[in-house]
Formats: C-alpha cells, sequence, structure tokens
C-alpha cells in the first residue's frame, strides 16, 4: 500500500495551527507524510519551527507578512489570503507531482473553503479539520439549510425563549455563535462559514474532521446526515493526556513569547489552589472588565496566574490610562504573566481553577487536564462552548453579565466559590472532570475513538475510497 502524501493548509492564527499540528504528529505516527503550510506572517511570530520525520513544514506570503494590524482592512486581508493561497496550493500540487510525491489528500482548517476548491480542480480529495465543536458546526449547518428563520428569531438573552436544533440540547441565544446575533460586527465571518458549508454540499462524498471525541458529542456528530463527520480529536499535546510525559514542544505553533518565571511560583502553591486566567490569543478585554476581574481577584485572596496580553494589537505600546490600576496590590496574591505555556499550567497540580474564554482549544485542554472551569465566553464559538461546560458535561460554571456586557467582580467571586469551594456544587464539578479527563485519555489511547477513526480514514485514503 502507498504511503499517503497529506497536505494541511491551516488559517494563520495560534488556534487554528496547534491543533492542525497535533493533528499532523498523529498522521505521521499512522505512517503517513505531511506537508504543513501557512502564512509567513505566523512563521515569523513562532518561536521555533515544528520539526519531525515525515513533516515537510512551508511557508507562503499573503500580502502581510508582517501580521495584520488592527487598522487593516480586513475584507481585503481575506481576498489577498484567498487569492495568493490558492495560486501557492496549486503550484505546491503540481510541483508534488514532478518530484514524484503526489499529494494524496487535503485537508484545510476553517476559514478556507478555497483550499478545498484547489483541491477538487486537481482531482484530490478533501476535507476541512474542523476546529470547533461539533455542535459549533451543526449550529452553522442548520442555519444554512432549513432553520435560519428560527435561529434569527432569538429573543436576546432570553432562556424561556429556547432554539431546538436536531441532535443538539435546547439553546438560548447566548449560546450561540456570537456571528449570528443582531449587533455582529463582523458579518464577513458568516459568510466564510456560508461559503464552507456550501463548498462542502458541493463534494460527492463531503468529509468533515472534528476535534472532539466520539464519548464527548455523540449526538452532535450524528446530526448531519449529508456529510460524513468524522471525530479526530483531542488533538491536545501528548503531556495532557499523560503527566508523566514533559510538555509537548515539539509539536506547537506559540506566536507570543512567554517566560518560565511561572513554574516555579506554581510548584511553591498547595495543590489544587491556584486561579489561572486567560483569554486566549485574540479577545481583547474592555479596560472596565479587566478592572472587574482584578477587584475580583483581590477580593478572593486566592492565589492565581494571570495571562494578561498587551491590549494593544501587534505589539502597539499601551497608554499609561490603558494600563491595569491595582497591579502592585494584585502581585502580592498572584502572578501576571504576558504569555504562557498552558500545557505546563493546565498539567501543574496547584491548579485548582481555569477561569477561560472558552476558546475550543482551552475547552479540550481543561477537560483532559481534569481542570474546573469557570466559562467566561468573549465571542464566536465561545457561547456554545460554555454552555457544554456549564449544562451538558457540567465541568464548570458560566458569568453572567451586566446590562452593559460587563461580569462584575462579585459574578466572578460567586463562580470561583461554585468551582472552588466546599459545597455540593463544587463537588460535582470535580467529580465530572474527573470522569472526563478519564474519557478523553480513553480516546487517545490504542483502541479509543481517536485511533480507531484516524486509522479507518487514512486506510480508506490509502486505498484511494475517496
Amino acid at each position: 500500500m502507498p504511503q499517503p502524501h497529506f497536505l494541511l493548509i491551516t488559517y494563520p492564527a495560534q488556534g487554528h495551527i496547534n491543533p492542525t499540528l497535533q493533528f499532523a504528529k498523529r498522521l505521521i505516527r499512522i505512517g503517513a507524510c505531511v506537508t504543513f503550510i501557512t502564512t509567513l506572517s505566523a512563521r515569523r511570530r513562532m518561536n521555533k519551527v515544528p520539526t519531525a520525520q515525515g513533516l515537510s513544514f512551508l511557508t507562503y506570503s499573503d500580502g502581510y507578512d508582517d501580521g495584520l494590524r488592527s487598522g487593516d482592512d480586513k475584507d481585503h486581508y481575506m481576498s489577498e489570503l484567498k487569492r495568493r493561497g490558492k495560486e501557492t496550493l496549486a503550484e505546491l500540487i503540481e510541483s508534488s507531482d514532478n518530484e514524484g510525491k503526489p499529494i494524496t489528500f487535503v485537508v484545510c482548517s476553517l476559514l478556507l473553503p478555497w483550499a478545498m476548491e484547489v483541491a477538487r480542480e486537481h482531482h484530490i480529495p478533501s476535507a476541512v479539520l474542523w476546529i470547533q465543536a461539533a455542535t459549533a458546526l451543526d449550529i452553522y449547518y442548520f442555519y444554512f439549510n432549513g432553520y435560519g428563520e428560527t435561529i434569527k428569531d432569538q429573543d436576546g438573552e432570553s432562556k424561556s425563549c429556547l432554539i431546538r436544533l436536531p441532535g443538539l440540547p435546547p439553546l438560548a441565544s447566548r449560546d450561540l455563535p456570537s456571528f449570528f446575533a443582531p449587533s455582529n460586527a463582523y458579518p464577513l465571518a458568516l459568510s466564510l462559514f456560508q461559503e464552507q458549508i456550501e463548498v462542502l454540499a458541493e463534494e460527492t462524498n463531503a468529509k468533515i474532521l472534528v476535534n472532539t471525541f466520539d464519548a464527548l458529542e455523540p449526538e452532535a456528530l450524528k446530526a448531519i446526515e449529508k456529510f460524513k463527520v468524522i471525530g479526530v480529536g483531542p488533538l491536545i499535546p501528548s503531556s495532557f493526556l499523560d503527566r508523566k510525559d514533559p510538555p509537548d514542544g515539539s509539536f506547537k505553533g506559540d506566536l507570543f513569547q512567554c517566560s518560565k518565571d511561572y513554574v516555579q511560583w506554581l510548584d511553591s502553591k498547595p495543590k489544587s489552589t491556584v486561579i489561572y486566567v486567560s483569554f486566549g490569543s485574540i479577545a481583547v478585554l474592555a479596560k472596565q472588565q479587566v478592572e472587574e476581574i482584578a477587584r475580583a481577584l483581590l477580593a478572593s485572596r486566592r492565589p492565581f496566574l494571570w495571562v494578561l496580553r498587551n491590549q494593544k494589537q501587534n505589539g502597539e505600546e499601551e497608554k499609561e490610562e490603558d494600563k491595569l490600576n491595582c497591579r502592585e496590590e494584585l502581585e502580592q496574591f498572584g502572578m501576571i504573566v504576558p504569555w504562557c505555556s498552558q500545557v505546563e499550567v493546565l498539567c501543574h497540580p496547584s491548579l485548582g481553577c481555569f477561569v477561560t474564554h472558552c476558546g475550543w482549544n482551552s475547552t479540550l485542554e481543561s477537560l483532559a487536564a481534569g481542570v474546573p472551569v469557570v466559562a467566561f465566553p468573549q465571542w464566536t464559538d465561545q457561547g456554545t462552548n460554555a454552555k457544554l461546560i456549564e449544562d451538558v458535561w457540567k465541568t464548570g460554571v458560566r458569568v453572567t453579565a451586566n446590562e452593559d456586557g460587563i461580569v462584575e467582580r462579585d459574578e466572578i467571586n460567586r463562580c470561583l466559590d461554585l468551582v472552588m469551594g466546599d459545597g455540593e456544587k463544587a463537588n460535582e464539578v470535580r467529580s465530572n472532570v474527573e470522569k472526563w479527563k478519564d474519557l478523553a485519555r480513553e480516546a487517545t489511547m490504542e483502541g479509543g475513538s481517536l485511533d480507531n477513526n484516524l486509522k479507518a480514514f487514512v486506510d480508506d485514503v490509502a486505498l484511494g475510497c475517496y
């Protein structure tokens, strides 16, 4: 059987690059060879390029080699990314043919539907690597296929007006991806998801590889009859699944620099006492929200590690008025860092709680590490993930914002007490995180759902079944 050659192309954001790299690692372990491609701007920000036998790491210019800045035209950027990406992909497919190493399958991450079109033009089968929950996939699919009016008729934050979609739990409007909200400031995003669904619908045997596992979203993985939806997750570093392993530094694409001071600080804290606060690589919090989090942490008197990025994008200098008012007082109780290795932090025994924006990677990582969550969603699919955390998996609690969209300090502390205290809710959450940690580990073991699903998929590719 010939060795299959996968071409993986990913959107140049950390939340896309890292799960795609983990997917590449899994493919290589099975016996495939992988060409991984992203933009030059992402490569320039990486601490180091991942290396492995069987992996080729390539880049191309999207026209924004120094990165996208806050004032840049986002529509023009996506247009250039598509134009230049299609040209690069076509050239790479042709050069691989000429070198006697033909591409046998193309996999693209979200926001790159044009990659499937290029693959089709070259008669190469392809699939999407869906780096969000299967539940989010289903919501987008049903919105564009018969349930658009049901979702549009959402009634604010009302929990009494529930949206019912096939295979999914009843959803309030705050449980939907933010791009459906009337206040959505990113209309291009919704059109990209629509284009992705439409391109998939044009495939004769459409395949979606989802970064989830069978036990986590069993109904959601089966809700769409039109497409073949395969759970190939959790696509997370191996050190989440076996704490004996060192942090998996060879297969990640961190776009931010971090220090190591926090590891020694964590070592000095008792088991399950530290609050870890991180809102990921993209979200920019309002100054008032940052202050409310700071005051909540002060009031809690618990040790904390807070990842507080420069709120200005691309390293622009923060003005004095933008800086945290009570930082000196805060640092008597905890540690504030611009970035850290989330693998190291979540796997550390001192961790007692994760205050998170509920990005899908962070959501999976908290599950696999067995850490209780305070769900603090900001935008895109994060409200959907928060719904799953609180109501389906019951591994945490979700904050509620005030009328101005700010989560106040008392509400933050209410949630911290619920998951870190000694009450019935905290015990329930701790029991559930242990259950899901074990199930995540089982999924990745030999004979687990990730292992079985991915081997079956690669075998079909090698046999030309697609």
